[in-house]
């Protein structure tokens, strides 16, 4: 059931005749009868002081419509006039929006009124996303596997023993056998990130997100102006603090080393090569607590995919943690131009699409993607010609279409833009005019992008095929604007800068549900996404998610009984419920909090709303 091109977590079994009866009203109900409480929708966190103030008003009226901003005390602040919007496709809801950037004043507790309907309340400011950064890259150490989740760090309710360590029934994941056929020993393949709902594990999806951490690290030593501060030693929840590595790399490693654990050892057959996938025999039973797993685990055949996924994060491991531990540097890189090679000697090895009994299948049969963006990161480490020569002479090279789908973006499934994106900002020895082609490539993707936020009465920056929103949207929009905020810190020009925001405003509520979609964030946020552990409103004695995670969103296809009885007919962008068991549109996962913490960062230093310059 899940389909190569789509940006997808684990897809989660529900339990035999599994609909949850407990939903929230709001966004859980119907399209035709959905709760989405006031018709003015702003982002429910806040503005930047200096950056875009923009929302959208539901309405039946045709003629502009007076909106009036308020201060907590009820004092006017402004007012003006909307802009009639006619019939926003997304939604099939008659909108109308309004532009109050020009109020500069901080200030907590705001509302916009209009026709008498007031706005959940927001906050203008400077540093609106500090917590919010801090939250999303928590979301990892949250979901580490084989390590005690420590209540000193995430606080009584979120922590638990270690998850499929030595003590776990099989020995959990440090003596795993492959699945039947699949080879004839066993590996220790514990550590790394639950990936999503499930308690899977996939070299597809932790690849993407891995280096989208990496990435966040990256770019505060490529861009003029960046502060590497709230990423450094010391800064983050993570138990490694204080060893003096930056702590979002500390975070990275533990991903990292289960991804080198995943490789096929010497002597083995397709050595070199990476195991898909580890999880459980069967489905893992609802809900339950990492630790408390007793299923057998299984190893999955290598694929190519998920082996040039290892060759492309390893070697910008390689890179990032070369100043840090050179050793362990080093085992990357070998392990990156190992990976490399078995690739190249085995480059049809696809993992199947039927291959979802207890996890999801994450088939893909196409990876000239994954061996641009593996020939990129491994130029990058190296500079050496052979890979140098493997990426100019891609057919995506020059693509721009295919680096960056303008239908979806980057994912699990499409990650050539990773390569494009490093070549566009890391020191590299590109020729002067190859580097400013790959940069060209770039901005002409965010140029697409930044329209679509233009035209789109909610700013979104997101125009799927069809008009059919895919499952894991709201990771396609913060992909998407991961471009925009690189076309930014290349170019300075400020309508990339302006569609980063709206996509904020649309993630944190500035949408057709009002909606938050980030848990901790808004009036009206998610907070029963569909996860084994995080599971209050199956067990109450059981948390919600974290502060920071972020919900899939929106999904057309509606490919769970939750969903498809309660959304049956929605609009592309109403078709989202905040309930536990709707995994179709509501679950979490590593590749969807990878792009929110890479934004969070990117935000949460522009201050007022300015952004650097990269280093030339």
């Amino acid at each position: 059931m899940i389909a190569a091109g789509l940006a997808l977590g684990a897809l989660a079994a529900p339990a035999a005749g599994a609909v949850d009866h407990h939903a929230r009203h709001g966004a859980g109900t119907a399209a035709p009868k959905a709760d989405t409480g006031s018709p003015v929708r702003v982002n429910q966190v806040g503005y930047l002081t200096r950056g875009p103030k923009k929302g959208t008003v539901v309405t039946t009226a045709t003629k502009p419509l007076t909106w009036t901003l308020r201060a907590a005390d009820g004092t006017k602040r402004a007012s003006g006039t909307t802009h009639p919007a006619g019939v926003d496709p997304s939604s099939r809801q008659n909108v109308q929006t309004f532009d109050f950037s020009k109020v500069t004043d901080a200030g907590e507790g705001y509302t916009v009124t209009i026709d008498g309907k007031k706005s959940e309340p927001f906050t203008i400011g400077d540093h609106l996303y500090r917590s919010l950064r801090s939250d999303a890259l928590a979301y990892f150490y949250h979901n580490r596997s084989g390590i005690k989740i420590d209540a000193d760090l995430v606080g009584s309710k979120y922590a638990r023993p270690a998850g499929h360590d030595k003590a776990a029934p099989h020995r959990g994941d440090t003596d795993v056998p492959c699945q039947k056929g699949g080879c004839d020993y066993r590996r220790n393949v514990s550590g790394g990130w639950y990936d999503a709902g499930d308690q899977g594990k996939y070299v597809v999806n932790g690849g993407i997100s891995v280096a989208q951490l990496m990435s966040a690290y990256e770019r505060t030593h490529t861009t003029k102006g960046v502060d590497a501060g709230p990423l450094g030693d010391g800064r983050l929840r993570v138990p490694e603090r204080g060893n003096g590595v930056p702590d979002i790399l500390d975070e990275a490693r533990w991903e990292m080393e289960f991804l080198l654990r995943m490789q096929v050892p010497q002597g083995k057959p397709l050595a070199g090569m990476a195991f898909h996938k580890v999880h459980d025999k069967q489905w893992t039973g609802f809900p339950t607590r990492p630790d408390q797993d007793k299923q057998q685990r299984e190893l999955h055949k290598p694929s190519t995919a998920a082996t040039l996924n290892l060759a492309a994060s390893a070697a910008q491991s390689a890179r990032v943690f070369k100043s840090y531990d050179p050793e362990f540097a080093a085992r990357c890189l070998h392990a990156a131009r190992t990976a490399w090679d078995a690739a190249k000697a085995h480059p049809k090895i696809f993992a199947s699409d039927k291959d979802s009994t207890g996890g999801g299948a994450y088939g893909d049969r196409y990876v000239g993607d994954e061996f641009y963006w593996a020939a990129a990161e491994l130029f990058l480490s190296t500079g050496d010609h052979t890979y140098a020569k493997a990426v100019l002479g891609s057919p995506l090279h020059r693509d721009v279409e295919a680096l960056f789908p303008r239908g979806g973006g980057m994912s699990w499934a499409s990650t050539a833009g990773l390569g494009a994106l490093d070549l566009a900002t890391v020191p590299n020895k590109l020729t002067s005019k190859q580097r400013a082609e790959v940069r060209t490539m770039v901005t002409k993707a965010a140029d697409r992008y930044a329209a679509d936020s233009a035209k789109s009465a909610y700013g979104v920056p997101y125009a799927p095929k069809d008009g059919k929103y895919e499952w894991g949207s709201n990771s396609q929009v913060l992909n998407n604007m991961i471009v925009l905020a690189t076309a930014h810190d290349l170019t300075g020009k400020p309508r990339y800068l302006d569609a980063v925001l709206r996509g904020m405003d649309y993630v944190l509520g500035g949408n057709p549900l009002n909606q938050s979609y980030v848990t901790g964030y808004g009036e009206r946020n998610s907070h029963n996404q569909h996860h084994r552990f995080w599971a209050h409103q199956r067990d109450h004695k059981l948390p919600h998610p974290a502060p920071g995670s972020l919900a899939g969103g929106p999904n057309s296809g509606l490919q769970d009984v939750v969903a498809k009885k309660k959304l049956k007919g929605c609009a592309p962008a109403m078709c989202y419920t905040d309930s536990l068991m709707a995994y179709s549109t509501n679950e979490i996962t590593i590749n969807w909090n990878a792009p929110l913490a890479w934004i969070a960062s990117y935000v949460d230093g522009l201050g007022g709303g300015a952004a650097g310059k990269p280093v030339s």
